[in-house]
């Protein structure tokens, strides 16, 4: 049987988890449709989300419609839970992007989209809601093709709108306007069809126009778009058709070598951990040994390239709405195993080497057509998170357990990136925004016993070297404590390039143990930079090496006293990395996010001065309907007493749409961030603890 992975996407309140339980309704997996106001779906299992009526985390259910069984993730639409999207695209073949079609395409949309288009995952567009008072359908298709995409194809034509008995009319082929509107958006995309299309004076036949559609589709050319409700039905069986036909499911490879990935990472009862995977190729069977490694890019898995192995002991595949137990999991399946301890979200299963190389091959012959390749897991998708704060638990005993129930919540988010700086005894968290903040705080009350309040939240500022610096320890010369000789060079890169680490030493002139424990630390230690704040678009180059070989007495064991260790390239590498990065020197750089505000003209003198004070950049302004649109720049510090100051501004009539866009140089003194207790800036301080850690 063919198999999709389905995402459904949108901007909160959108209606898309509604969508989802009309879609299983109508496969017949659920008897009654869930309310969201009554935290009665099925995607919203979690008491919290049942209680804010809101989607939190992303959910899988399954259904089998026409021949194709589709695994739907349920996504969540506030930007405070980004993350969570960022993980469901690596596993996607094809999404639906909902729009409301009474507040048309607000901010999360254009975010979502932009993404969707960037990574050529096939999207149609389901403009819900068209039953509700204020719908609109040629307004929201004008804003479509304005701000989402010029290549859409409107598939029917609403009636009745804003009434309960609100409806969808599809086209057929006898729409004379519906297909030649149709062969000129795909003529853009093909150059045969473009030449019958001008040449030939005859229409193009329907199947072929469909065939064509269904083709440019798939390659994320062409987004069809249609209308409808979840609440009431309309709509959805054109769109459900839609899915089956024009989305491409395919027929994977369960006989192949086993590759997958893991997009999401939850806890049993037992607190046993449960890795969701999207199988890309090949079968896994209970009590299977599965490999499984991470990302040697900087992707969530981890920096190191490195992974583990551990024992399927049980497994969970979806059928028909709900997760069962199952003996096995083949390629095209999203599957629940157990057992594997050290697994982390981002790590790719499998012995078959890299398994998006793997989807690749998978998708080069699938008969469908398609032309997606899978997104390497580690890839960021969308920024990374720019506020932090300080999490204090009320009761001081409650230090331990507020420290290990975080470090399961990083397991399932591992942006929310848990630092821990153990000379104040305080521990931050990263955050995208402040519903985010109290849904942790929610979290771990409910989940964990634990009662916890905040600091301030702050801004995630960043490093950047300004130029060169280099710095050597030898080893046997003081003050170098340690049996290893490190020289590192540090050097400024382009933006966005990270930080890439390189070699001038002579291959095997340094056990490979020791190159990675190096490299490991190295990465580990620009995590905090000469001000505590990351280190990023760097090159470090190791210049120089040496080591100790494994020696013993006479008749005796390892002396690990005469003989070099990992540990002793891990000590020493922070040491000479910070004299380097000191010399070489930093500038700290603060998030910016670009905005887009749409405000009534005659606001627009008092709206000014406000942005000024907030360090506001904004362009020219321009019309746009009865009101002007502004779009500039803003810190990221400033976008949160902006959107709350905005309503009283413009009596609730502005509409502000803001996201990250890159990092600023900050004028004047460089914010500090506190450093942990790994701060190897006091060299003295440094040392005392590596030799307290290693007496201990």
């Amino acid at each position: 049987m063919r198999t999709l992975n389905l995402g459904i996407l949108a901007h909160v309140d959108a209606g898309k988890t509604s969508l989802t339980e009309r879609l299983l309704h109508a496969a017949g997996v659920i008897d009654e449709i869930g309310s969201v106001d009554d935290g009665s779906t099925q995607t919203d299992s979690l008491a919290l989300e049942r209680r804010r009526g809101i989607t939190i985390k992303s959910a899988v259910v399954s259904f089998v419609v026409d021949g194709v069984t589709v695994n739907l993730i349920d996504t969540p639409g506030h930007p405070d839970f980004i993350a969570e999207v960022e993980r469901v695209l690596n596993v996607l073949d094809g999404a639906v992007l909902v729009i409301s079609a009474v507040e048309g395409v607000q901010a999360q949309t254009r975010v979502l989209m932009r993404t969707l288009r960037r990574l050529r995952i096939p999207t149609l567009i389901f403009v819900n809601k068209i039953d509700r008072g204020g719908a609109h359908d040629d307004r929201v298709l004008r804003a479509v093709s304005e701000r989402l995409s010029p290549a859409i194809v409107p598939m029917g034509v609403a009636y009745g709108l804003g009434a309960r008995g609100a409806g969808f009319t599809p086209y057929g082929e006898n729409d004379s306007a519906f297909t030649a509107g149709l062969a000129e958006v795909l003529a853009d995309h093909d150059d045969a069809l473009m030449a019958a299309y001008l040449d030939d004076g005859t229409p193009l036949p329907y199947r072929r126009l469909r065939s064509e559609l269904a083709a440019q589709t798939r390659r994320a050319l062409v987004h069809p778009v249609y209308f409808g409700s979840a609440i009431t039905g309309a709509g959805v069986d054109e769109l459900t058709g839609g899915i089956t036909e024009l989305l491409p499911a395919s027929q994977r490879d369960t006989e192949g070598p086993v590759a997958g990935t893991v997009f999401k990472i939850e806890r049993g009862p037992a607190g046993e951990k449960i890795a969701y995977v999207r199988m890309v190729s090949g079968t896994v069977r209970t009590r299977d040994k599965l490999p499984f490694r991470r990302d040697g890019a900087g992707g969530e898995g981890g920096a190191d390239g490195s992974g583990g192995e551990g024992k399927v002991t049980a497994i969970s595949v979806f059928d028909q709405g709900a997760a069962v137990s199952r003996g096995s999991v083949e390629a095209g399946r999203i599957g629940l195993l157990r057992g594997l301890g050290d697994i982390r979200i981002g790590d790719t299963i499998g012995d078959a080497g890299d398994a998006m190389d793997a989807t690749a091959a998978v998708d080069a012959g699938d008969p469908t057509g398609s032309a997606q390749t899978q997104v390497p897991s580690g890839q960021r998708h969308f920024a990374p998170p720019t506020l932090e704060t300080v999490v204090v638990p009320c009761h001081p005993a409650d230090k331990g357990a507020l420290h290990e129930a975080l470090a399961q919540l990083v397991e399932q988010d591992p942006l929310i990136n848990l630092r821990q700086d153990a000379i104040r005894q305080e521990i931050s968290v990263s955050l995208y925004g402040e519903v985010q903040k109290e849904v942790i705080q929610a979290t771990l009350a409910d989940d964990f016993g634990v009662d916890v309040t905040f600091r301030e939240t702050t801004t995630i500022c960043v490093e950047r070297p300004v130029g060169s610096g280099e710095a050597v320890e030898i080893m046997g010369k003081d003050p170098n404590p340690f049996l290893a000789t490190i020289g590192l060079r540090v050097e400024p890169a382009p933006p966005g390039s990270g930080v890439e680490f390189r070699r001038e030493i002579e291959l095997g002139s340094l056990p490979l143990a020791f190159l990675k424990a190096i490299e490991e630390t190295v990465r580990q230690t620009l995590l905090q930079g000469i001000h505590g704040w990351q280190v990023i678009d760097c090159v470090v180059t190791l210049t120089r090496s040496g080591y100790a070989p494994r020696q013993s007495h006479a008749h005796a064991v390892f002396d690990k006293s005469m003989s070099s260790t990992g540990a002793d390239f891990r000590s020493l590498t922070p040491l000479v990395l910070m004299s380097a990065l000191k010399q070489a020197g930093t500038v700290v750089y603060e998030p910016m996010h670009r905005f887009r505000l749409e405000l009534p003209t005659d606001v627009y003198g008092s709206v000014l001065p406000v942005l000024a004070r907030l360090r506001a950049v904004p362009r020219t302004p321009s019309t746009y309907g009865s009101s002007y649109l502004l779009e500039g720049e803003i810190p990221a510090a400033q976008v949160h007493e902006l959107e709350q100051r905005l309503p009283t501004l413009t009596s609730g009539e502005g509409v502000l749409e803001s996201a990250f866009d890159h990092y600023q140089q900050v004028t004047g003194p460089p914010p500090s961030r506190a450093r942990t207790d790994h701060d190897p800036l006091n060299r003295k301080e440094y040392l005392l603890r590596v030799v307290r850690r290693v007496a201990g």
